[in-house]
């Protein structure tokens, strides 16, 4: 897989409204060519943002998170493949996987496992009532996606170099919690910078408030932009 740096940027569009979201895209222009929607926007009315944005030649990550019964996730998996997104996130529970998997076959949507939140740590593992920590259970997950068919891992960065070891090239890498230096944390507890994140072996890179929040924001991107074609070479 060959990805120019431009394409590694996912600009997350984490905002509560169509319109504000469209005058982010009006302003980032060319300089960003792939957005991710999740919940937020997705809630206000922005899917069809996401069919509009792939209209007009960017990609899409549509950021859903879908666990559910298996039929209620195939159905779901169903209708977003019409849509025309590259990215769709399942959470990686084996039925839900099976169900995404098979429901998308026949069609260039991309799939990806979600393992665990890059906001939690081993302490909320626990108080969520599991008996392993972030590592193991990364890794237990990352591997039944790998098996099942998934396209793609979404992690903590600080994971790639041990996914790769498990899963080879097989599966895209896709790092949220990515904050260029001095930006503030915010909610995420794993998170590391965007050279960082290429050279630990991240292919694509989610980033939203160092970007959407900044007071110029092509400019942001760009500087991102760049750290990631310094870092892949």
């Amino acid at each position: 897989m060959t990805l120019s740096p431009r394409e590694r940027l996912i600009v997350a569009l984490d905002l509560p409204s169509v319109e504000a979201a469209e005058k982010i895209v009006e302003r980032l222009g060319d300089t960003v060519a792939f957005y991710k929607i999740g919940y937020q926007l997705g809630f206000a009315g922005g899917l069809p943002l996401a069919r509009a944005l792939v209209q007009a030649g960017k990609q899409v990550f549509l950021d859903m998170k879908l666990h559910d019964i298996a039929n209620t996730v195939a159905c779901g998996v169903e209708s977003i493949v019409n849509m025309g997104v590259t990215f769709l996130t399942v959470h990686a529970y084996p039925q839900t996987m099976q169900a995404a998997v098979a429901a998308r076959a026949g069609s260039s949507l991309k799939l990806l496992a979600v393992t665990v939140l890059t906001s939690y740590d081993d302490i909320d593992l626990h108080e969520a009532g599991y008996a392993l920590g972030v590592d193991e259970v990364v890794t237990d997950r990352a591997k039944r996606a790998h098996d099942l068919g998934l396209d793609g891992i979404v992690c903590s960065a600080e994971e790639c170099p041990a996914l790769h070891l498990l899963v080879g090239n097989d599966m895209v890498l896709v790092t949220p919690g990515i904050r260029p230096v001095g930006s503030a944390h915010a909610d995420q507890k794993r998170v590391v910078t965007p050279a960082n994140a290429i050279a630990a072996g991240a292919d694509y890179l989610v980033v939203g408030r160092p970007i959407t929040a900044a007071p110029d924001p092509p400019a942001a991107a760009a500087a991102i932009i760049a750290d990631i074609a310094a870092a892949a070479h």
